[in-house]
């Protein structure tokens, strides 16, 4: 999501208008979900997906022809995928439909865009609000439950949490590291690389990862920070060094926790780890060895592997 902020914050100080569509609601079958974002400049290029296809192709010539009045006001548009929805086809047949809101920001905007980046890199987050009187944005500490609402006479309102992106730890800078860190980072995750070797080649050669530390591999537990919202993957030179990791990883209440490795590497971490007082039960909950059977080889197909299963755990969630 950083990337549509980063888009449309460029364009701001460039003195150019820009027109962030957010789908607000959905309903049924629908390509797109509630909180995708779009945003869209005059030129036609854009950053983000309100779902694709034909749609998607629509929303951005409407955003565009909006445009060219700016001064434009927000508004809404019900898109309904059926063939016979009047005005509201979205000329896609999924039998859903999803509501989008349409709002033209300016260079006026642009303090409270960095303020939204701001917060996301900090980790801090913040309250995102559109409605006819405009785009809002506050940094919060409190719980929030993302509202969305129209009324019968056009009035309507969408609030969402703006939440730091997810972080995945990677244990282990090797080869294996460098094209994961390139999947996820196009997935959307904060990527912190860690390795108790210094000078290490690969490390230097990641230019993907958003951190890259060198740590005392005792010490890996105090390296996760928001445990509860952290992904780790655990690939380090060693099996001992691995088990190290695992053990303190167990301590927390980690999204994803995978460790790379032959089952019968596996076998063996797991026994020593039962033997030291951890449970069959907590052991289950480690993806071990990690990634999906896919016949992977190359450092790159590994990745892909490793990857499909962090995304199949997140959306079990």
């Amino acid at each position: 999501m950083i990337k549509i902020w980063r888009f449309i914050e460029k364009r701001l100080a460039g003195n150019d208008p820009v027109m962030l569509i957010v789908v607000t609601d959905v309903k049924g079958s629908s390509p797109g979900k509630k909180g995708f974002k779009m945003a869209v400049a005059p030129d036609g290029t854009s950053a983000g997906s309100i779902g694709g296809g034909q749609m998607e192709y629509a929303m951005t010539a409407l955003a565009r022809e909006k445009l060219r009045e700016f001064p434009s006001v927000p508004f809404i548009k019900k898109q309904v995928h059926a063939a016979k929805a009047g005005k509201d086809a979205s000329g896609l047949i999924c039998s859903g439909e999803q509501l989008h809101a349409f709002m033209p920001l300016a260079s006026s905007e642009l303090s409270k865009v960095r303020c939204l980046i701001q917060a996301q890199e900090s980790e801090s987050g913040g309250l995102l609000e559109l409605s006819p009187g405009g785009f809002f944005f506050t940094e919060i500490t409190r719980q929030h439950v993302d509202k969305t609402g129209e009324t019968t006479d056009g009035d309507w309102y969408y609030s969402e949490k703006i939440s730091p992106p997810e972080t995945l730890y990677i244990f282990g800078g090797g080869h294996i590291s460098i094209p994961m860190s390139q999947v996820c980072c196009m997935l959307g995750f904060r990527v912190v690389v860690l390795d108790n070797r210094e000078h290490l080649v690969t490390m230097k050669d990641n230019t993907f990862a958003h951190d890259k530390k060198t740590i005392d591999y005792r010490e890996a537990v105090k390296y996760i920070r928001h445990p509860d919202t952290a992904y780790v993957c655990i690939m380090t030179a060693s099996h001992a060094t691995d088990q190290d990791i695992l053990e303190q990883m167990l301590t927390l209440p980690l999204r994803y926790l995978g460790m790379i490795g032959s089952k019968k590497k596996v076998r063996q971490i797991f026994s020593n780890l039962l033997a030291r007082g951890f449970s069959e039960r907590k052991l289950q909950h480690v993806n071990a060895p990690m990634g999906i059977a896919i016949n992977s080889e190359t450092p790159e197909e590994i990745a892909i592997s490793i990857a499909a299963g962090i995304i199949r755990q997140k959306h079990l969630d």
